[in-house]
């Protein structure tokens, strides 16, 4: 396995993130689509893989298979070149960094992916709450399954931080989980065979759900899911997510939730990463262009 010294992968990431900025806007949906759609694919893996394991093996063990299989996702991603708003909350400020792109590009980047996430993640959300997480009688009389339980407890707790210092936690969580997610993306550009890609990319992403994160997109995916789903608990699923249910709606996602983690998320992911990394490395990069 080819590994690249991590002046290099530095030096790459810049050159991508230049690459990513000069996309047409269309290309830049397109693939913010796709992108959404693949986390929201392992974002479902993991909530149906996850349903029922804390009962049997306790709450650690639980979050493990939680975060063991989330990240199909973002191998498909970095695999297939889809674009993911937290990567390119690195990509692009390297690229600027670098002087190979402007802050202007940066944001017209940052807004486009962002869109596509959004609605890959939905349509995905969409096809999973009337599909896997809910049972359909002749009639049309639907019931949720243990799969669409678990993703509406999921959306609910996802929507309860209510409050000053429970946002506060919100945002450290977010800062933490893009820090994981850009190192899962430089470990991947670390090497150059597919097996090397998918054990660097495996690690951090895993690390990060497993301990209990926050990933604006997986949101955009986890509590519309729940939103979709809700509406067909019975009063026994009701009673067994409890009060948190009263949180969730169209609103809190975004006033609860997913403002918070998406600026926590750029946080993470410019500053934790890739500020650190250009100052750490810059004679290097500079010396190599």
């Amino acid at each position: 396995m080819v590994f690249h010294p991590p002046a290099t992968i530095i030096a790459k990431v810049g050159t991508a993130g230049k690459g990513k900025c000069a996309l047409p806007a269309w290309n830049m949906l397109l693939r913010g689509f796709m992108a959404g759609a693949y986390i929201a694919m392992g974002a479902a893996l993991a909530t149906v893989c996850s349903t029922g394991v804390s009962t049997f093996l306790g709450a650690g063990l639980g979050k493990f298979v939680l975060g063991a299989v989330f990240p199909v996702g973002l191998i498909i991603i970095v695999m297939t070149g889809a674009e993911l708003f937290t990567g390119d909350a690195m990509f692009a400020p390297m690229a600027a960094f670098i002087h190979k792109t402007s802050w202007a590009s940066v944001l017209n980047l940052w807004v486009w992916v962002y869109i596509g996430n959004l609605i890959g993640s939905l349509v995905f959300a969409y096809f999973v709450a009337f599909g896997p997480y809910t049972s359909w009688s002749a009639t049309g009389t639907a019931t949720v399954t243990a799969f669409g339980l678990t993703a509406v407890k999921i959306a609910a707790g996802k929507t309860s931080y209510i409050g000053l210092a429970a946002t506060w936690s919100c945002f450290l969580k977010a800062i933490c989980c893009n820090w994981l997610v850009n190192l899962a993306i430089l470990l991947g550009i670390c090497a150059d065979d597919a097996v090397g890609k998918i054990f660097g990319i495996w690690f951090p992403i895993m690390a990060f759900v497993a301990t209990g994160f926050e990933h604006c997109v997986a949101n955009m995916f986890f509590i519309p899911a729940g939103i979709l789903t809700a509406p067909f608990l019975s009063a026994d699923q009701i009673a067994a997510v409890g009060p948190k249910l009263a949180n969730l709606g169209w609103v809190s996602m975004w006033t609860n939730n997913i403002i918070v983690v998406t600026i926590g998320n750029i946080v993470g992911g410019m500053i934790f990463v890739g500020v650190l990394y250009y100052y750490s490395f810059k004679k290097d990069i500079e010396a190599s262009q």
